[in-house]
């Protein structure tokens, strides 16, 4: 049988040639259109959050990346999963892959949220009490490895080729840096764009410390999740938002070793205040797809 674009990956500086050119974009951008006013000093924070990316790159390249390079050539091979019992042409197949593997990547982050001993290391990404491009990749290096099963159970039922995994890897990530960051776009072209994706201000909602909010606009590259499920929010003017979590607002306990120790460390309810308090939005209504500026 010849061997179709499916059955390999594009060369390795495409992908990262992709990705740097969106988060250098996004970063100029950040600069010259700002959503969010900031509370911390940009250049240690982002020194801070890429050193997390560091660490959590290293962790994907020796645990993750070994395993699934493999795992996608031999369900292309052996035709496991889902879309290969469809057998459904290539130009069909590669987009409902691609939607698949984002679906399940969402059920993946509500897990996060909702499993304690989960949310002990994603926590790590929620702490940032700013919110742009770089909070992107910052995540926990356990995180990372923790999500390896959920990844190879994901390949195996979808039945996922080695090229599909890696045109949703780079559009996961593209994305991601997208709609962390602190770009301010067009407010007409932004309510139009959140029906389809997931944007700066739908994402920054659930960066808030306020609880009910947080569990709310868990998708990231379709907004079609949140929408299905009812968790979509779009109701909260971005100017209200306060980025974080709420038992962790002193800087002070925010550096990269604390961070990096924090699932072991973590010891209080993460939606009270210091004061013990729990952040409430007054009038906070149901959840509403109609996005606010």
């Amino acid at each position: 049988m010849r061997e179709s674009f499916m059955d390999r990956e594009p060369p390795g500086w495409l992908g990262g040639a992709l990705i740097f050119g969106a988060f250098a974009a996004l970063l100029w951008l950040e600069n010259r259109r700002p959503l969010r006013r900031r509370r911390q000093s940009k250049v240690a924070r982002d020194a801070r959050n890429l050193g997390m990316a560091a660490l959590s790159a290293t962790a994907i390249r020796m645990t993750e990346r070994p395993l699934t390079a493999r795992l996608t050539r031999l369900v292309e091979h052996r035709r496991w999963g889902l879309l290969k019992l469809m057998r459904l042409p290539r130009w069909v197949e590669l987009p409902l892959a691609v939607v698949l593997l984002d679906y399940t990547l969402f059920v993946w982050h509500v897990l996060t949220h909702k499993v304690p001993f989960l949310w002990r290391f994603h926590q790590s990404h929620h702490v940032d009490l700013d919110m742009d491009a770089t909070t992107a990749v910052r995540f926990h290096f356990a995180e990372m490895v923790l999500s390896v099963p959920w990844r190879a159970g994901q390949i195996v039922l979808i039945g996922t080729s080695p090229f599909a995994l890696w045109l949703w890897q780079t559009l996961t990530l593209i994305e991601i840096l997208f709609h962390h960051s602190n770009v301010e776009l067009p407010f007409r072209v932004e309510r139009w764009l959140c029906r389809l994706i997931v944007t700066p201000r739908m994402h920054g909602i659930h960066h808030s410390i306020v609880q009910e909010e947080t569990d709310s606009n868990w998708s990231t590259i379709f907004s079609f999740p949140d929408a299905l499920h009812g968790t979509l929010r779009l109701n909260v003017p971005q100017q209200e938002v306060t980025i974080g979590v709420a038992a962790y607002q002193d800087p002070a306990e925010l550096t990269l070793g604390k961070i990096v120790a924090m699932p072991i460390t973590h010891d209080r309810p993460p939606w009270r205040l210091a004061g013990n308090g729990k952040p409430q939005r007054e009038g906070l209504q149901p959840a509403s797809n109609e996005l606010l500026p």
